[in-house]
């Protein structure tokens, strides 16, 4: 299975991607999580990332292109995976969809859209700031990165939408009734 997780930032898409990588034993890749571990580690790529980050700007789209072609050559994701954060934009939706064809490992099958409010949102960022002291979720960040999302990320729920692989998921409620609903839409 190759699956698409579409949400804004904050909607979950990170801890459900996790429980669905145990369930269908296939890796799930965040450039999120790739882009902080290059941030962290002050390799190029990582500075380069950096700025955009701090700003709530995304990154730009040849960067995230060579992270996730590299993973998806990995040895791991030959049976599938999951996509956490990409792609962001029709551009990267296009380009994913080539990538696949180019390196033999067929089409997206699904792609799943958590909906959850922007205001549910920001209260679960500043939530998560808070608690794990993150520098980037402030409130006019969040407000930001939201913003970014509904102008560049939610075209793509029509994109998927009109090649029939749009599932659709309400993301409030406890985490488990939420995986059961994705569950639910996957089969």
């Amino acid at each position: 299975m190759r699956l698409v997780l579409l949400g804004a930032p904050g909607s979950g898409k990170g801890t459900q991607g996790e429980k669905l990588v145990a369930h269908f034993g296939i890796p799930k890749i965040s450039t999120g999580d790739a882009l902080r571990a290059a941030v962290k580690a002050q390799t190029p790529l990582g500075l380069t990332a950096k700025a955009a980050m701090d700003a709530g700007d995304l990154v730009a789209n040849e960067v995230v292109y060579g992270i996730v072609e590299e993973r998806l050559a990995q040895p791991d994701a030959q049976k599938g995976c999951i996509l956490d954060g990409f792609p962001r934009n029709l551009a990267q939706a296009q380009v994913l969809d080539t990538m696949l064809t180019r390196i033999g490992k067929g089409d997206i099958d699904k792609a799943l859209h958590l909906h959850v409010t922007d205001e549910e949102i920001v209260k679960r960022l500043l939530d998560r700031a808070q608690k794990e002291g993150r520098a980037d979720d402030t409130e006019a960040v969040i407000r930001h990165r939201i913003e970014v999302y509904n102008a560049e990320t939610r075209p793509l729920l029509d994109y998927y939408g009109k090649q029939g692989k749009l599932v659709k998921v309400e993301g409030v409620g406890g985490l488990e009734e939420i995986y059961q609903r994705i569950l639910g839409v996957l089969k």
